[in-house]
């Protein structure tokens, strides 16, 4: 077999293999995801539970980046401490061992094309015939498990013709950094330490390269596993920064400790397991690190916790003026309040535009964010305001003054509603400005322009000074949406009759209109209750509804 072709080989595994663990993962997930969101959630009474829990999850689910993912979201809701955050995370470094283990020994001790390909022959049919339901992702789960050992195959075999052809022994001759930067390089690029261990386990069976350099390799790639995270956490608050950059230390630093001692520990390796047995020692090794990991970090976790929480302090908070001024400072108080929603309410306009791909003037702190990560920012701010409202002291504030911090709270929750329902329909968004039905892509540019419209008159009505116009305005522009509503209600009615559209289709446009225009009323009446006077604001709830 040509070089190239043996190469190319080799990436067919590494695709199979990595294939078979989307596979498997995904639907590991959809068969008993929130059952594992609340296993884990639940093991956080201590650390050791934390960590068995970490463990147990992972080894399910074969993906460590899944679980820290799920714990970086239960830190962001404020479910987990930083401290058992962390033992989670160590805990599913052992988890993730399985799949090694599985792979060296059976991967390699019989012909595995008897069993995988059958299974994914199999497998493969019953998912063309099964999309959904349990059936479907069990055929998902026995899919992916087969393509696993697939390409597996074709990487052993792609080592052993290279082998051939390529004097890997000269590769001996490198210092164990170089095989280091090999794993780590590796497993950031495919992010998946189980196929950067498949492969070094090919490599080894045929012995492409020896088990000191192999050991390196694995060595390398449990700090590779840390960049995801990372990642993840870069536009995310402090506490998944925090997180993450525990995750990354703690690899690290086991990388270097172990790093200085790897002669020792390879001879060792070679005494304790029988030298005919490399696979096995290599997998040994990578539990070895592991648990080596938690025995030197687990009696530190409380100082660790405590380090990590002086990290990332500066944006420990997203307001801007309540912070500034102590919730008892009476009618100072007010006026930060007042400020603070603004911000929150030009926010969520921001939001709505770039639901849409149009670009807006937002804050400079919250322009360069995700969408995904936007949310996040104004549920924290409502959050944020919400408890600075709850902790005023009202009794130094004038009838007045008190209606007019009831009016700033309600315009801060209607702009959040109008948020969550903006998110909410972000997926259909997506599905039409992609989609290759004209009926679907005309309602997103249809909405498209009538969001552009709307933001443009909420942001001139907020620039104002008058509120007689305002009010005029805001009436005006509540009668729209109504009408709006029930006619844009009424085409989509007489679209049942058009056949590019499935009932499916018809039922999306239909909830995606209730759920945008629950958006624009909600934005409507945020700024209403922003801006107007109390009876001016109070005009609006004997307006007739639109939307049940």
């Amino acid at each position: 077999m040509p070089l190239y072709l043996a190469i190319a080989k080799m990436l067919a595994g590494i695709g199979f293999f990595l294939l078979g663990m989307n596979f498997v993962e995904d639907a590991l997930r959809r068969l008993a995801g929130r059952s594992f969101k609340l296993f884990l959630r639940n093991q956080t009474s201590n650390k050791f539970k934390a960590i068995a829990g970490g463990a147990i999850v992972t080894a399910v689910l074969q993906s460590s980046s899944v679980v820290n993912l799920m714990v970086l979201a239960f830190v962001g809701a404020g479910v987990l401490t930083m401290r058992n955050a962390l033992a989670i995370i160590l805990g599913a470094n052992i988890g993730t061992t399985l799949s090694s283990w599985i792979v060296a020994l059976l991967g390699f001790s019989f012909n595995i094309e008897f069993f995988s390909l059958p299974l994914v022959g199999l497998a493969g049919i019953a998912m063309a015939f099964v999309k959904s339901g349990k059936a479907g992702n069990w055929s998902k789960f026995l899919f992916g498990f087969g393509a696993l050992f697939v390409g597996l195959d074709f990487m052993k075999l792609s080592f052993g013709e290279m082998a051939l052809q390529f004097n890997f022994s000269e590769l001996q001759d490198f210092p164990p950094i170089l095989f280091v930067l090999v794993g780590f390089v590796l497993t950031t690029i495919i992010q998946s330490s189980s196929a950067t261990v498949a492969i070094t386990l090919s490599a080894l069976h045929v012995n492409a390269i020896g088990l000191f350099s192999a050991t390196a390799i694995v060595l390398g790639s449990e700090l590779g596993t840390t960049i995801k995270l990372l990642i993840a956490s870069t536009h995310g608050i402090s506490a998944k920064k925090r997180v993450a950059l525990g995750n990354f230390i703690y690899n690290a630093v086991v990388l270097a400790i172990v790093l200085l001692a790897l002669q020792p520990i390879n001879r060792l390796l070679v005494q304790i397991i029988n030298p005919d047995s490399p696979l096995l020692a290599l997998v040994f090794f990578q539990s070895f690190i592991n648990f080596f990991g938690i025995f030197l970090f687990f009696p530190f976790l409380s100082y660790f916790e405590k380090f990590l929480l002086q990290r990332f302090k500066h944006d420990e908070s997203v307001v801007r003026y309540i912070k500034l001024v102590p919730a008892n400072e009476g009618d100072l108080a007010l006026e930060a309040l007042d400020k603070e929603a603004r911000r929150l309410i030009l926010c969520t306009l921001d939001y709505l535009l770039h639901a849409f791909n149009i670009t807006g003037y937002p804050p400079v702190e919250y322009a360069e964010k995700s969408f995904s990560a936007k949310y996040d920012y104004l549920k924290m701010l409502h959050g944020e305001i919400h408890s600075y409202y709850i902790t005023m002291n009202k009794e130094l504030l004038n009838n007045t003054e008190r209606e007019r911090a009831e009016q700033i709270i309600s315009a801060v929750r209607n702009s959040m509603f109008s948020a969550k329902s903006i998110k909410d329909s972000h997926g259909d968004i997506d599905q039409f400005r992609n989609s290759s039905s004209n009926t679907k892509y005309q309602v997103y540019k249809k909405t498209q322009r009538q969001v552009e419209d709307f933001h443009n008159v909420l942001a001139a009505c907020l620039a104002r000074k008058s509120n007689a116009s305002v009010f005029e305005e805001m009436v005006i522009l509540y009668n729209r949406v109504k009408e709006g509503y029930g006619k844009e209600l009424e085409q989509l009615y007489q679209l049942e009759a058009n056949p590019q559209l499935t009932e499916v289709d018809i039922s999306t446009l239909i909830n995606f209109n209730r759920e945008f225009f629950a958006a624009y009323k909600a934005m409507v009446w945020a700024i209403k209750d922003y801006l107007l006077e109390k009876d001016q604001a109070r005009y609006f709830a004997e307006l007739p509804g639109f939307i049940r």
